[in-house]
């Protein structure tokens, strides 16, 4: 026996789908549903098999997908019989392999019996019509890997060490993506002199909710220069309850397959157990799909010992997030003043996890003013002992080829950013 929910937000395809289910002897329609929202709510229940819903239902999306299959929910969207094509194209975006046209409802009880069988056999689109203004064509990207920058509560510079990496990835020619993704408010935008109006992590969070992300991906970041790009963080601290669940690994996926991804997260690790009674996100939901999807973790402390502390405690916590991902510790602001050699706090935090390596970075405030009132990455401001810390660090993260050479003829030189100070941007 088949359990069904129903949703049709008004569909005129209502009436005649409950008669057909409610009549065959194998299925059973267990509730009308008045929206959305609803729907997910009752899938929660864990007694539902299958979701009939109107594929234009408001609020369909590829997190309420994934929240019914969560629940073991299958979903089988019905769609309007002069929208077929375009149907079947957003139906996949977000995770439907089931689809009736409205005009052939008879199918509908046997698409419901039969396991994720699609009802409208599929054709080779020519063209995608969702999308008015695709990208143009150009040489193939180049995968990259997924670096995840983070590190306790006490503000030990994981921002600045993130734009710092990508920065420093980018002076070498290689095509880097950085993702500000700290839920608690974005700040790369302001540090790097970016006057965006969109923020770029709601924007993809948008597409990718939609199925767009991969075909838009341009549309969501802010070139700096040739080769390095940003996708901004939340305005403001309390729009992180617009980002679905999976919005941050999709994007990460999807910036991975241009170019390296470095990626600024938040600091809190604590899960939050209220999305699992609906579809509300979990705040600390974008440091943990961060970490998840991350090749490899840097953790960035403080060599003081309140951050040294806070650090070691950190390590331990950490373990149960990375689930064997490489760690390495990135201790900023080493200063001699502290009294302690490099070789002291290797022994202070070496025993509270297995690292991939243990790294120092300078307590270098003039570069980091110059930097920040200028508005531009670490490696424009000039050469300083962070700069050369910074790019230690990343001969061990992505060994190659030695640092560019000045651009070719024909490459901007310069930020191709909208800078403070009223820059007209570069075209």
């Amino acid at each position: 026996m088949i359990v069904v929910l129903v949703v049709a937000s008004g569909g005129t395809w209502e009436s005649p789908a409950l008669t057909l289910l409610g009549g065959h002897r194998d299925i059973v329609v267990l509730k009308r549903c008045v929206d959305v929202d609803d729907l997910l709510a009752s899938a929660t229940a864990g007694q539902a098999d299958v979701a009939v819903l109107g594929l234009d239902a408001p609020g369909l999306d590829a997190a309420a997908v994934d929240h019914l299959r969560r629940y073991a929910v299958r979903p089988v969207a019905v769609v309007g019989a002069d929208a077929v094509e375009t149907g079947r194209l957003r139906a996949s975006r977000i995770g439907i392999a089931s689809l009736v046209a409205d005009d052939d409802l008879a199918a509908l009880p046997a698409v419901v019996l039969a396991p994720d069988a699609p009802a409208v056999a599929p054709q080779a689109p020519v063209g995608d019509p969702l999308l008015a203004d695709p990208l143009p064509a150009g040489p193939p990207p180049v995968a990259g890997r997924v670096l995840a920058v983070w590190g306790p509560a006490g503000a030990p510079g994981r921002s600045t060490v993130a734009a710092g990496i990508a920065a420093e990835l980018a002076r070498r020619r290689c095509r880097t993506i950085l993702v500000d993704a700290d839920p608690y408010g974005g700040t790369l935008a302001q540090q790097l002199g970016i006057l965006d109006e969109v923020s770029g992590l709601l924007a993809a969070a948008r597409l990718a909710t939609g199925g767009l992300l991969t075909e838009r991906f341009a549309t969501v970041q802010r070139a700096v220069d040739a080769h390095l790009s940003v996708v901004t963080g939340l305005p403001r601290a309390d729009r992180w309850v617009e980002l679905r669940p999976g919005s941050v690994e999709h994007l990460l996926e999807v910036a991975s397959d241009h170019g390296h991804v470095v990626v600024d997260t938040g600091f809190s690790l604590e899960d939050d157990p209220g999305h699992d009674y609906g579809a509300r996100p979990a705040r600390n939901q974008l440091t943990l799909g961060a970490l998840g999807a991350a090749d490899e973790v840097l953790v960035v402390g403080a060599a003081d010992p309140v951050g040294l502390s806070r650090l070691a405690r950190a390590l331990v916590d950490l373990r149960e997030v990375t689930a064997g991902t490489p760690v390495r510790v990135v201790v900023n602001r080493m200063r001699p003043t502290l009294g302690w050699s490099e070789k002291d706090i290797a022994g202070m935090v070496g025993g509270f996890t297995r690292l991939s390596g243990l790294h120092f970075l300078p307590d270098d405030r003039a570069a980091v003013d110059r930097a920040l009132v200028t508005g531009r990455t670490l490696v424009e401001s000039g050469d300083s002992p962070l700069t050369r810390g910074i790019a230690a660090l990343v001969d061990a993260l992505a060994p190659g080829p030695p640092p560019a050479v000045p651009p070719r003829e024909g490459e901007p030189a310069g930020p191709v950013r909208l800078r403070r100070g009223g820059t007209t941007r570069q075209r």
